[in-house]
């Protein structure tokens, strides 16, 4: 009878993931179980304790909460639109329009700003919107305007800066699929007297839709999520969820609602992801992939 070697252990792998797990449990996983248990705990200041729904509940009975977190989803949907309506023709010069040689000093031009904190940036838009601002600076010289106008603390202020801070994460995996796609195939539309809306509906977005799909979700999500750019870019009428999410917890310490509606707005951008792969006819482990 053959003795059979005992099998060794990959310390590798538990080297490498042990340290990432633990992350994961302690920073991400039970913060998470904790904020849900929370959410479903009457505040302490009401002298209610046990399990309720009433912090969901308050949630629809003033309509300051639930009319801002609808304006804040459906904003996020159509910011998210136009990310993508400014991506596409961006990675379509860099991957099929520019030379060999300037594709990489390109791809570095659009990386380099990234490198920069979000606070930075989204200071920079207020120094070029602001009153006395680059923008309107320019403008009442050339004589376009008469007197320098406030473009920042609205809707629109909070739209360049989030279009801006989250460019990158929808041109990345755009261009890496269409990096990919044969140029013989545009060239052989063209030849056969397609139009370039054409070329572009049939060829090259059935093409790209997987990068498409993910740049889509990882934008949609960090836009909906975001609280700094819509908290200095925005004024009193361009309250963002986020900002009252923030108000719970730190303004008013009501550390259960605030966990009722971070979950009730994380269930929101969930179905509006479902819906976004069912229309598109995509799989998460597909856009994973």
């Amino acid at each position: 009878m053959m003795n059979s070697s005992p099998k060794k252990i990959n310390w590798g792998f538990y080297i490498f993931f042990i340290p990432v797990f633990l992350w994961l449990l302690l920073l991400f996983i039970l913060p998470q179980l904790e904020l849900l248990r929370l959410s479903f705990v009457s505040s302490a200041y009401l002298g209610q304790p046990g399990i309720t729904l009433s912090n969901y509940v308050s949630f629809f009975d003033f309509p300051v909460y639930w009319i801002t977190c609808a304006r804040t989803v459906g904003y996020s949907v159509v910011l998210t639109l136009v990310v993508l309506l400014v991506a596409l023709p961006v990675a379509f010069y860099i991957t099929k329009v520019a030379p060999p040689k300037l594709k990489g000093f390109l791809l570095v031009l659009v990386i380099v700003p990234f490198w920069v904190s979000v606070l930075v940036r989204v200071y920079g838009w207020m120094m070029i919107l602001q009153e006395n601002g680059i923008l309107n600076h320019i403008l009442v010289g050339l004589g376009i305007w008469k007197k320098p106008i406030e473009l920042l603390y609205n809707d629109v202020a909070i739209a360049i800066g989030l279009v801006h801070t989250n460019l990158l994460f929808m041109l990345v995996p755009i261009i890496g699929v269409m990096d990919s796609l044969d140029d013989a195939l545009i060239e052989a539309a063209s030849d056969l007297g397609a139009k370039k809306l054409t070329t572009w509906w049939k060829i090259i977005l059935p093409h790209c839709m997987t990068g498409i799909t993910s740049g889509c979700i990882v934008v949609f999500m960090l836009i909906v999520g975001s609280y700094i750019t819509p908290s200095l870019l925005g004024g009193k009428n361009s309250l963002w969820f986020t900002e009252q999410i923030y108000n719970q917890f730190i303004v008013a310490f009501n550390w259960n609602e605030g966990a009722a509606f971070g979950f009730l707005l994380l269930v929101m951008s969930f179905l509006i992801v479902w819906v976004f792969l069912k229309i598109t006819r995509q799989t998460l482990s597909g856009v994973i992939k």
